[in-house]
């Protein structure tokens, strides 16, 4: 007897899932990539509008005074807040300075420092 020479119809569909489980997982990777460039362009921009601020205070050689700020900054064409929380410190010749910032209300980056009288 002459048989034909194939695949069944079972080999194909095992080879047909097999295909479609690496295609799912190769498509959350490139979710996963992707998500995470775009949280590392977040905390980049964040943290220049922070160290910009905090900057700001080292050059303005004044002691800076215990209490909350909330200042606006642009970045790249998106608007971010930053929230400085200026804290008294054991040393008072020293004042800790928390610098949080917002996109949306929602926190992306947090930076403390500590700066002293000049």
């Amino acid at each position: 007897m002459n048989r034909l020479r194939g695949f069944t119809l079972v080999e194909v569909l095992v080879a047909l899932g097999i295909v479609a489980i690496a295609l799912l997982a190769g498509l959350q990777a490139t979710g996963a990539l992707t998500r995470n460039a775009t949280r590392q362009s977040d905390l980049l921009l964040a943290q220049l509008c922070a160290e910009n601020e905090l900057a700001e205070l080292r050059l303005g050689r004044r002691f800076p005074g215990v209490g909350d700020t909330d200042l606006a900054c642009e970045q790249a064409g998106r608007q971010f807040r930053v929230h400085l929380a200026v804290r008294p410190t054991p040393n008072p010749s020293f004042r800790r300075i928390d610098a949080q910032v917002l996109e949306h209300d929602r926190p992306v980056l947090n930076i403390t420092t500590i700066l002293g009288r000049y």
